[in-house]
């Protein structure tokens, strides 16, 4: 294990027990294998899953891991025309598994996200029986400020050239704190507690992972 891994996996050894208190359940995986490893050993037989348009989770293998798998895989990009799609974001709302990373999460185990849509925020928030966060160690924050600084700056303008948005944040890689038609910073959810205790399952990876 390199000094970074080492670094991480202490790092994770302080914010579980951080995040048990707050009703999540969370552990940590050494690396990107296992992570998958442990995401897919979340899964019952027949189930329902679903997935944020997550870079981790693709960088982990999830979404090849998923699609290739025996479970129900409600991919909304499969839909064809708009009914189709609304019929695919009914069904993920109640689904049984919800896969997502997170923008930033806290030391003391808070989860701050930004989203455009908002359907990754609310699905975190209600609706799916569980949701499952992975996220990488580069994602970890002092505190919710801090959290937030790190999703302007280094989360959400990457994110926009990926998307081929057009705002301040694509262009000059510094958020204009603009409204544009394009922004992806529509709705701030800070998520300081699972009202469900064991609902909401992090897996903390120790790797750099994401955005």
């Amino acid at each position: 294990m390199t000094p970074k891994q080492q670094y991480y996996a202490n790092l994770a050894n302080t914010m579980i027990p951080a995040l048990q208190k707050r009703g999540f359940e969370a552990s940590f995986a050494t690396d990107r294998k296992e992570a998958l490893e442990k995401s897919m050993s979340c899964l019952t037989e027949g189930c329902t899953v679903a997935s944020g348009g997550s870079i981790t989770l693709g960088e982990i293998g999830f979404n090849e891991a998923i699609k290739s798998s025996n479970y129900i895989f409600l991919d909304r990009f499969a839909a064809k025309t708009d009914s189709e799609r609304d019929e695919i974001f009914s069904k993920i709302a109640i689904c049984d598994y919800y896969f997502m990373s997170t923008n930033a999460i806290t030391v003391d185990g808070q989860l701050v996200n930004i989203d455009g849509n908002g359907n990754r925020v609310a699905s975190l928030i209600h609706g799916p029986k569980n949701v499952i966060i992975v996220t990488g160690m580069n994602k970890v924050c002092t505190d919710v400020e801090e959290a937030y600084q790190r999703v302007k700056l280094s989360a959400a303008p990457p994110n926009t050239v990926r998307l081929n948005k057009k705002t301040p944040c694509a262009m000059t890689g510094k958020c204009g704190d603009c409204l544009s038609p394009d922004c992806i910073c529509t709705h701030t959810v800070i998520t300081r507690r699972s009202n469900i205790p064991g609902r909401i399952k992090i897996i903390l990876v120790g790797e750099e992972l994401g955005y």
